[in-house]
């Protein structure tokens, strides 16, 4: 059981490592445990619209895809250019007492390889996450998001998490409550 404890300890760190990204849009942040449990979410939702997909491979690997920033931090696209984080280093050496340590490898391979369906939706629904965080704070007045949200929308490898994309970014943040919004 000291693995298992020391993977939740490794796991609860994520709450704590900001993403790096946030620092050229000058507005916003989240923490790397914030945005796996937002991609985490939205790949639930697109399991539901994606009936060929299986639904715990999808989610598993949304849940994990980060893991290996607990030991690595959050490099942002500019950090990259001069460092290079070994996450498979990583997450051999978070995973390598666990019984299970296998599976996560698995996941986390396989998201990084983008070669089977779960792992392409994974991979929209991580850039989605992104996406609703751009369109929440371009709607809440900040202006550099603006700049950004083409580039991710571009990243996009499904019709699915196109779509789901397009739907975001023709609403406000706001409208799932405003709309309803009374006085009585």
């Amino acid at each position: 059981m000291k693995a298992i404890a020391d993977l939740l300890f490794e796991a609860k760190m994520l709450k704590e490592i900001p993403r790096a990204g946030y620092h050229f849009l000058g507005s916003g942040k989240e923490s790397v445990a914030e945005h796996c449990f937002s991609a985490t979410f939205i790949a639930y939702v697109m399991a539901r619209l994606a009936p060929d997909a299986d639904s715990l491979r999808l989610i598993s690997i949304c849940l994990v895809h980060d893991l290996a920033e607990a030991r690595t931090g959050d490099l942002n696209y500019v950090q990259k250019k001069y460092v290079k984080a070994d996450e498979a280093k990583a997450i051999a050496d978070a995973t390598e007492k666990l019984p299970f340590g296998n599976d996560i490898k698995s996941l986390v391979a396989e998201f990084n390889e983008q070669k089977t369906l779960e792992a392409k939706l994974a991979h929209d629904a991580d850039q989605i996450s992104f996406i609703l965080d751009l369109k929440s704070l371009s709607d809440t007045g900040a202006r550099s998001p603006e700049k950004w949200l083409p580039f991710v929308m571009n990243r996009l490898k499904t019709e699915l998490g196109k779509t789901i994309a397009d739907a975001i970014v023709s609403r406000g943040w706001d409208d799932w409550w405003i709309e309803d919004y009374t006085e009585d």
